[in-house]
């Protein structure tokens, strides 16, 4: 007798990871701190409606911790949804100094 269809065809499944969101768990903790104070920054602003600017950088500090330790792959921060390391104020942008 076989298990896995009613006419006892078996088909075999094979699953395809999707094109982002798979890493490596972080079983040795090696960024758990930098997790635990971004969760923290996320659980304390959830009345508000957008995440303040606290928080991102706290999730860009841990995202570069697990690229740096290769539990993701390394990107571009504006692909991960985080300003560039660039700095640019309003201030040092030419259409503010006319």
């Amino acid at each position: 007798m076989s298990f896995g269809g009613a006419s006892g065809n078996t088909k075999v499944f094979k699953p395809t990871p999707p094109d982002r969101g798979s890493f490596p768990l972080d079983h040795d903790g090696e960024c758990k701190i930098q997790m635990q104070i971004y969760l923290d920054c996320l659980r304390s602003s959830r009345s508000r409606e957008r995440v303040p600017a606290d928080c991102r950088l706290l999730a860009k500090e841990y995202l570069n911790c697990r690229m740096e330790r290769g539990l993701m792959l390394k990107d571009n921060w504006v692909n991960l949804g985080l300003p560039d390391d660039k700095r640019n104020s309003s201030t040092d942008s030419p259409e503010s100094k006319s």
